[in-house]
């Protein structure tokens, strides 16, 4: 009988070792959702400039309800929810700095670093706050709203500029309608700091 119940114990003791290193916080969720850039820079092209020309994207700070994996639901002015079984892969403020990068290095000729890159000056930095990005109930769209501040090399210059951006999610509140209209309102955004930029 021990012989028997051997390969079945091992299993589940397996399956319950993996569970204490990974938690998902409750139900694993079906798949893991992340942003995608709709521009991307050209492999293999090269760019060169000045330590003063170029530009170092800075993750934006952001709200507690955003340094999280999970998608808020905005109720009313008082309340938030999380919508059900829906996670990104890195909290939004990391993932909406990518998006950024990749977008400005694809739609503009600026050298664009990222923050741990620069080795000596960084040029003019971008940094700013990811105040919206999430689910607005009343409405039933996904929000992004991002309140960017350009600073000049040498930090004697300072710009700011809010961007927003809406889209209607097409269906329920659930992770991949959600997600689809997450990434195309963050998309927006980072074409229209592109274009602001670019300009």
């Amino acid at each position: 009988m021990l012989r028997r119940f051997r390969t079945p114990l091992l299993l589940a003791l397996g399956a319950a070792s993996l569970s204490a290193c990974v938690s998902f916080g409750g139900k694993t969720p079906p798949f893991l959702l992340t942003l995608d850039a709709a521009a991307a820079p050209t492999a293999g092209e090269a760019r060169t400039a000045g330590e003063a020309a170029t530009l170092t994207i800075l993750i934006p700070t952001a709200p507690q309800k955003l340094r999280t994996v999970r998608i808020p639901v905005q109720q009313d002015n008082a309340s938030i929810a999380y919508v059900k079984d829906a996670q990104w892969v890195e909290a939004p403020p990391r993932l909406f700095q990518r998006l950024v990068s990749e977008t400005i290095t694809a739609r503009t000729s600026r050298v664009v670093l990222d923050e741990g890159q620069y080795l000596t000056a960084p040029g003019d930095q971008l940094a700013g706050q990811l105040m919206e990005f999430g689910v607005d109930a009343a409405t039933n769209e996904a929000v992004v709203v991002y309140q960017a501040m350009l600073v000049g090399a040498g930090g004697k210059q300072v710009t700011q500029r809010r961007f927003e951006a809406r889209e209607a999610i097409s269906g329920k509140v659930e992770a991949k309608p959600v997600g689809e209209a997450l990434t195309a309102a963050a998309n927006k955004v980072a074409t229209d700091v592109s274009v602001w930029l670019g300009s």
